[in-house]
């Protein structure tokens, strides 16, 4: 019994050894530098400034676009064309009819003609704007070029018509010659002058290289103007992807004389409300930010910005004038509010004003009263509004409103509460009142104190996070602030840092998802940006997925339930397309969907064509059941949504003239080959949904013909194929290409996260598969490198993972890697890799997609000591265990339904019945202890 209570205490005390903390000796400058806090619905970056501190927020219901139907209603009568077109291998004309009728229906676009028109006439312009005696001395200056556009030099949101000016001398040697003026990129439209003549126009990104005749060149001063037009997303003179290469003016025969033009131009804005684009689907939006200047905390030292993951608390601390400042933010689940406290050592040493602000541009600001703002955003051309409290509570000192702004003078300490709603209810209901719910929030709080609210948090945070623990090692670089660990991970052992990565990632799937929100999209909750990157939503031929394949095996099962609740409202909307588009029973849905559920193909039909994301989905409630065993949740939700996906493809899939069998057509093979007849990875989750049905009929003791229908289409589905070079196929046809090192490696699919595909049943597929990833190569981006990382752990190749762990855990440059905070570097930022590779990393450790539970499966050399408590596993199986020396030491089980247990470890099979609730120890031979 000694031995029993030593062990039991022991385990997490070995587990919590280490401190999971992000930390720096700076504040952030960039917002991939800032620190992400949430709880599920407000997510928040801190960039942790000492005289001005940002705290950019977001709410997750935030979208552009409205409630709408993008069915076309005619799509099925092209559909038997596109097949016969793919079947007579004419892909080109096969995409360009689904180009054209089979593609989801955009929003409405405005006027662009009319409004064009306007702004080309320049009727607010008393003289025309490219004159050289034009006065332009009061506009303000822009740095010109800017690749990424004008939004990345701090122009969010800036749409429209903006003049830019600038004047140039032209030497005495070059009269007489035409010159070129080589601007190379702009978005998206341009009118470009010189000396108040028009040398060029062009609407596409086209390289702008303009020939400027000699009559119009004079010796001296030289004015060029240019009015850029931009209805959408990023916009201004881009010049450059390579910005070592100047834009610049030359003579027409001497472009090594090219005197540059990088520059700050001179710009006014004409029009900032151009009309309305036509969009497939909408994007994530920023709410706002929170903006904090400080007095009298110059000459700071000591400085330290930190996450703590343990309690979900960023804090940053300074001394300044022999005064120690502390600042700590979190955003509290129970509260609803974002909350940051301001302390210092000495009382009557906080001052600051405290400014909301947007990159809205239908934005209102109002004082409430002395202590409490309102910020009301209004979303352009969408049905969706936001607003957002902020009040300031204090210890002694000042408070005043004045200028819309909160200022504080001699607190002996502030807290600041920030509350954001929007009139979204649902996909279908935007009539919620966001005033009145900001107001509801913090009333609410009045009865509440700092520390009650704070330990509030920690109780709800901390009841998800001590669920799991893991440490793998400790090293000399766990010392090091995390940047310089980050920097040196690839060439010195930082066993420490893959932990602190896997519980990182854990409290991103906290901080993103908690049940009764929104699932995690492309960038969790974390956005700055109006245009971003995909639009942050849901990319559902990988993407949305991989946020959550860590959900159940690093227990946190109750926060894959906002992902299983978009599935539901899925099958809802994707029940139309489904008859609209092919005329099949049960629902489908393509590669990405939104707030607004859209199931229809966007995009381009040579990769928007893509039909098994409802089936991917469905993998997603069967293991929720698989790690459960919630017989309740597969009977009322699960089995019947899976039905219903099973039930389109029963209806969809066709037979093969030249083979016979049943092929999913059209598609794509994720995103890469175009629009084709046959992919594999549809097969094989086709193939997978229908025995995850017939497995949960059987379960249920229901459905027994529609098992046997299922049983019987199963068998005729196109099955995995080896190729002429050992490889996978990656489509029907034996065409694989070697020398592709696309991202996507779609056909493996079988192998992660499906589980077909195993050493156990297929040995040769998994080696052929394993061939097709050596052919793919291990870079990619940052996600690529994550599913990379499971691939070669269900491998059972530990160093070959190690190194992918390695190339995603590098600092972000033109290929995968990490931000300096840990994100996920596609790049741009994507979290779906800190999901994926910390979801990866225990798969190194802990696998049981097949009928075994496999102990240190793909242990990698490095990693020759460890140990991790609450890891799940599929069953109802929860595991604490330890290794040392690269063996394993002490495991510990808990049957959390009772069912039977197989175990596998160092060529030893354990199988043996279990009591649900019962705990099981053994040792490092599977002796029962």
């Amino acid at each position: 019994m000694r031995k029993l209570f030593f062990y039991i205490f022991l385990l997490p005390l070995l587990t919590y050894s280490q401190e999971y903390k992000l930390w720096y000796t700076a504040p952030a400058h960039k917002w991939t530098e800032a620190l992400p806090i949430g709880n599920g619905r407000i997510g928040a970056m801190v960039f942790g400034g000492i005289e001005k501190d940002r705290i950019q927020f977001n709410e997750e219901t935030l979208w552009t676009g409205a409630p709408r139907n993008p069915n076309r209603v005619d799509a099925f009568e092209y559909l038997p064309k596109i097949r016969s077109f793919l079947a007579e291998g004419k892909q080109k004309e096969a995409e360009q009819l689904a180009e054209t009728h089979f593609m989801g229906l955009k929003t409405p676009e405005g006027d662009q003609t009319e409004w064009l028109a306007e702004v080309l006439a320049l009727k607010d312009f008393p003289l025309h704007p490219a004159l050289p005696q034009y006065d332009d001395q009061a506009w303000p200056t822009m740095p010109v070029p800017s690749y990424e556009g004008w939004e990345a030099i701090g122009f969010e949101g800036l749409d429209g018509a903006v003049w830019f000016r600038t004047t140039v001398d032209i030497p005495a040697s070059w009269a007489g010659k035409d010159l070129i003026v080589d601007l190379n990129r702009i978005r998206d439209y341009d009118m470009t002058y010189f000396n108040g003549k028009l040398i060029g126009n062009t609407r596409s990104l086209d390289p702008r290289k303009y020939r400027i005749p000699a009559e119009l060149v004079k010796v001296g001063s030289n004015t060029i103007a240019v009015q850029v037009i931009n209805f959408f997303d990023k916009g201004g003179i881009a010049g450059y992807k390579d910005t070592a290469r100047a834009i610049g003016i030359y003579p027409a025969t001497q472009p090594d004389l090219l005197i540059s033009l990088n520059r700050p131009w001179k710009y006014k804005i004409q029009d900032s409300n151009p009309p309305a684009v036509a969009r497939y689907q909408a994007d994530y939006q920023p709410f706002g930010d929170l903006e904090l200047h400080f007095e009298n905390v110059n000459n700071a030292t000591h400085y330290r910005r930190e996450l703590n993951l343990a309690n979900a608390l960023c804090q940053t601390s300074f001394k300044a004038n022999g005064v120690d400042f502390t600042r700590t933010y979190f955003v509290s689940q129970p509260h609803q509010v974002l909350v940051v406290r301001l302390e210092a050592t000495q009382k009557a040493s906080i001052s600051f004003e405290a400014i909301l602000s947007s990159p809205h541009q239908n934005t209102t600001l109002t004082r409430l009263d002395a202590h409490t703002l309102s910020l009301a955003v209004q979303v352009k051309h969408g049905a969706l509004k936001g607003t957002s409290y902020l009040r300031i509570e204090t210890t002694n000192g000042k408070v005043e409103t004045e200028n819309n702004r909160i200022k504080i003078t001699d607190a002996d300490n502030a807290t600041l509460y920030l509350a954001a709603a929007t009139n979204y209810v649902n996909y279908r209901d935007v009539s919620a009142l966001p005033d009145a719910l900001c107001k509801t929030t913090l009333t609410a709080l009045q009865a509440s104190t700092y520390d009650h609210i704070r330990k509030a948090h920690l109780k709800e945070y901390q009841s998800y996070y001590q669920t799991f623990g893991i440490d793998l090692g400790t090293g000399p670089a766990e010392a090091l602030p995390t940047d310089q660990r980050l920097g040196q991970f690839g060439t010195v052992l930082d066993p420490s840092l893959m932990a602190l990565y896997v519980q990182y990632g854990r409290y991103l799937l906290i901080s993103s998802s908690r049940p009764n929100t929104r699932p995690a999209n492309l960038q969790g909750i974390w956005n700055d940006l109006l245009a971003p990157p995909w639009g942050s939503k849901y990319t559902t031929n990988i993407n949305a997925e991989m946020n959550y394949w860590g959900a159940e095996v690093l227990n946190l099962s109750p926060l894959h339930s906002p992902l299983l609740k978009m599935i539901e409202e899925l099958a809802q909307t994707g029940k139309e397309t489904a008859q609209k588009y092919y005329q099949s029973r049960g629902w489908v849905l393509h590669h990405n969907t939104d707030l607004w559920r859209n199931t229809t193909p966007i995009n381009a039909s040579n990769h928007g064509i893509w039909v098994t994301g409802a089936g991917w989905l469905c993998l997603h409630l069967w293991e929720h059941y698989l790690f459960t065993q919630n017989q309740a949740f597969l009977q009322k939700t699960a089995y019947p949504i899976m039905k219903e996906a099973a039930l389109f493809f029963v209806d969809f899939l066709v037979k093969d003239p030249k083979t016979g069998w049943l092929i999913s057509t059209p598609s794509n093979s994720p995103e890469n080959g175009g629009l084709v007849a046959g992919p594999t990875m549809d097969h094989q989750i086709i193939r997978s949904l229908f025995k995850n049905c017939i497995e949960a009929a059987k379960i249920l003791k229901t459905d027994a013909e529609f098992s046997l229908l299922l049983q019987n289409k199963y068998a005729q589905i196109a099955p995995n194929q080896i190729g002429k070079f050992g490889q996978l196929q990656e489509w029907l046809e034996d065409k694989d290409d070697t020398t592709n090192k696309h991202r996507h490696v779609s056909h493996l699919w079988g192998v992660h996260p499906g589980n077909e595909i195993n050493w156990d049943e297929t040995p040769a597929f998994t080696k052929a598969a394993r061939q097709s990833l050596v052919y793919r190569g291990d870079e990619g981006t940052g996600w690529s490198l994550a599913w990379k990382i499971n691939f070669w752990a269900r491998f059972k190749d530990g160093d070959h993972a190690l190194q992918m762990v390695k190339m995603l855990l590098r600092p972000a440059s033109g290929a995968g890697g990490s931000y300096v905070n840990l994100f996920d570097a596609h790049p741009p930022f994507q979290i779906d890799g800190n999901f994926g590779g910390s979801a990866g990393i225990t798969e190194m450790l802990l696998q049981s997609h097949t009928s075994f539970i496999d102990l240190l499966p793909a242990l990698p050399r490095d990693l020759p000591q460890g140990n991790i408590k609450g890891i799940r596993a599929r069953g109802g199986f929860e595991l604490d265990f330890s290794w040392k020396k690269a063996a394993l030491k002490t495991l510990k089980i808990k049957s959390l339904a009772g069912n039977v247990c197989q175990l596998r470890y160092g060529g030893k099979v354990l199988k043996f019945p279990t009591k649900k609730g019962s705990i099981y120890e053994f040792d490092g031979q599977l002796q029962k202890q």
